[in-house]
């Protein structure tokens, strides 16, 4: 079971590991994460409507349904993203392992460390070069200088497929990529503190089908690793990268199941219907 830290309490960079994990190792160890009775509002409008969902460890969940359903809202409630809008909250539990992340006693920081989160347009720190970008949150969390942050940073760049692109640009500023270099770069910046889930919101809706293609790529590459929760509209991007898909209307989690059978043989009437293109 996960050990966040208490918060005020100082974190370490992989908050759900007491020791570093051999790379091999690695591969088996990301955690998954449950949704139990998950409800979030902006005010007195409720969003997510009681959701109970698993997001199982080392696969890739999509979560597909219309505009304005809810699945940006729960997917934000997982590292606690949603509490940061005015008037939003949320109710239930989100588990990482057997921890609640809503338990008073845990870090928020320490929960974006080991949840990371990708959205739908990139956002590199602007002012700050493609090293900086991987290199702020090893600083910020562990005080890492030098030679460890070096590879760390080389490490994560790789991971996200990057390094080879910009291993000769790396004090050049992260904004000067390419849109989808650009994506890659925030992913590596979440990779770099070693985050057991990875939350993607739309993460290629803003770019061309090339850069498309090499996140998905990437997504099929880091699931040995993490967990991956990605929101789409995209149905055959569902179709491509996900292991499980989840189906979302008005707020409220309609089916789950293996990809291939939501998208062949779902059990719910309104699940065909939206992914064959009836609604939505």
């Amino acid at each position: 079971m996960p050990e966040l830290p208490q918060a005020g309490a100082a974190a370490p960079v992989a908050p759900v590991a007491a020791e570093p994990v051999p790379e091999r190792a690695r591969e088996q160890a990301a955690l998954g994460v449950r949704l139990q009775g998950l409800r979030a509002f902006y005010g007195a409008a409720e969003q997510v409507k009681g959701v109970d969902l698993e997001f199982k460890a080392n696969e890739v969940t999509a979560i597909i349904g219309p505009s304005g359903c809810g699945k940006s809202t729960m997917v934000r409630c997982i590292n606690r993203m949603h509490e940061e809008i005015p008037g939003a909250h949320a109710e239930g539990k989100v588990l990482l392992d057997e921890l609640d992340v809503y338990d008073p006693s845990v870090d928020v920081v320490a929960v974006r460390r080991a949840v990371g989160m990708v959205f739908q347009k990139p956002n590199p720190f602007p002012t700050m070069s493609v090293y900086d970008n991987v290199a702020a949150g090893l600083r910020l969390s562990s005080g890492r200088r030098g030679k460890e942050v070096r590879a760390k940073v080389e490490a994560a760049l790789r991971g996200a497929g990057l390094w080879d692109e910009v291993a000769e640009r790396l004090h050049e500023p992260g904004a000067g990529l390419s849109g989808g270099q650009q994506q890659r770069l925030c992913i590596a910046r979440s990779l770099a503190v070693d985050p057991e889930v990875i939350l993607m919101d739309e993460p290629c809706s803003a770019l061309d089908p090339i850069a498309t293609l090499k996140i998905e790529e990437l997504i099929e590459e880091l699931k040995s690793r993490v967990t991956i929760v990605i929101v789409t509209h995209n149905m055959q991007q569902a179709a491509r990268v996900a292991d499980r898909t989840a189906f979302m209307l008005d707020g409220k989690l309609v089916e789950v199941g293996a990809t291939e059978e939501i998208f062949t043989n779902p059990s719910d009437p309104r699940t065909e219907e939206y992914v064959t293109g009836k609604f939505g």
